[in-house]
């Protein structure tokens, strides 16, 4: 079976089906992973480019791995050391890629939007892995997955996103892709931190931890994005710890089996205890393991057989 788009840009154009037939297809893929000899054949003969214009480690090692266990070969491009530095524009950076005939672009940009204008461009499938503060659909795929695999179900849960809810394509791939799947959501964070109009998403909103934490299934941690914050939205990071970091006193209010995720990387102490990141309800290194499978779903359903 193979999904009948060309790219993946974000959650909110996969259908409830198409999302369940990529977190089954990841199911079956990860125990490629568990092999003595991590590679099938299935994309031999595919190229792949990864071009990260921003930032990342386990996006695009992730992405990396899956394609090479897929047998894919593939070709990587940071902004520092792509033709972007001597003037050249993003689109026609591209469009040189392209005509060395890829089968898919894999591409992280700063800039929201920037997987939707080279999918409009381009022949290859475009993959999002992370667009400004807009989507990264990927990650919540991941999540799914990983709260799918330890739950056995998505439907009817209570999952919390808490932090910087502002400047986190996580957040909103996230908020989207667990509605979509019918589970109940709820957002907090201070409220220089909560954009207003995000309640159109279809979660309620709250600016005490406790409140999200109540009852909730799943906990996902975001990470203070310093990056994009200027000037920074809370006093002091030890304030912020005060009020809106999970520890294990206010984790008490989560249900006995709560699952506590985080996309990474971790500001310790922070968003997150140290003894809370590393504690028994912690399945961050699960999705970092789901990571590869679901990045794997994707390039098999997209590049598998002839479209």
């Amino acid at each position: 079976m193979k999904i009948e788009k060309k790219d993946i840009l974000d959650i909110e154009s996969l259908s409830t089906e198409e999302i369940e037939l990529i977190l089954d297809t990841a199911d079956s893929l990860k125990e490629i992973s568990t092999r003595p000899i991590k590679k099938v054949p299935t994309l031999r003969g595919k190229t792949i480019v990864h071009f990260f214009h921003e930032s990342s480690t386990r996006t695009r090692t992730s992405f990396e791995i899956a394609a090479k266990r897929l047998s894919a070969d593939t070709v990587s491009i940071s902004a520092s050391t792509s033709s972007i530095v001597k003037g050249e524009t993003l689109a026609d950076t591209v469009r040189n890629l392209e005509a060395m005939n890829p089968d898919a672009i894999i591409l992280r940009h700063s800039a929201s939007g920037a997987p939707h204008m080279l999918a409009r461009l381009v022949r290859s499938s475009v993959i999002n892995a992370g667009d400004g503060m807009h989507a990264h659909p990927t990650q919540a795929l991941l999540d799914m997955m990983t709260v799918r695999e330890k739950k056995g179900r998505l439907h009817g849960l209570s999952v919390a996103i808490i932090g910087d809810i502002a400047h986190s394509r996580v957040a909103r791939s996230n908020t989207v892709g667990f509605l979509k799947m019918g589970a109940h959501v709820i957002l907090a964070g201070p409220p220089t931190m909560i954009p207003q109009g995000i309640e159109v998403l279809g979660a309620p909103v709250t600016y005490y931890v406790e409140e999200a934490i109540k009852n909730a299934d799943v906990i996902i941690m975001l990470r203070i994005q310093k990056e994009r914050q200027q000037p920074f939205l809370f006093p002091s990071e030890r304030e912020y710890a005060s009020y809106y970091g999970l520890t294990t006193e206010n984790l008490a209010a989560a249900r006995d089996d709560v699952l506590i995720m985080h996309p990474g990387p971790i500001n310790r102490g922070v968003e997150i205890a140290p003894e809370v990141a590393d504690g028994p309800y912690s399945v961050i290194l699960d999705q970092v393991a789901n990571g590869v499978a679901i990045r794997m779903a994707l390039l098999y359903l997209l590049l598998g057989g002839p479209r």
